[in-house]
């Protein structure tokens, strides 16, 4: 299969989503962030 052609006007972008009946909304909302704590290692010596 290969690409022929894109579309990039928004405009006809959203009249085929919208012909489609498509939406881009989330059913439920994402879950919240949590803090992400990294803790790095002591430097080893090689040898």
């Amino acid at each position: 299969m290969r690409i022929v052609s894109f579309i990039e006007d928004h405009k006809v972008i959203d009249k085929i989503i919208k012909h489609l009946n498509l939406t881009f909304k989330a059913v439920r909302p994402p879950p919240p962030q949590s803090q992400l704590s990294m803790a790095a290692e002591e430097p080893s010596e090689y040898m």
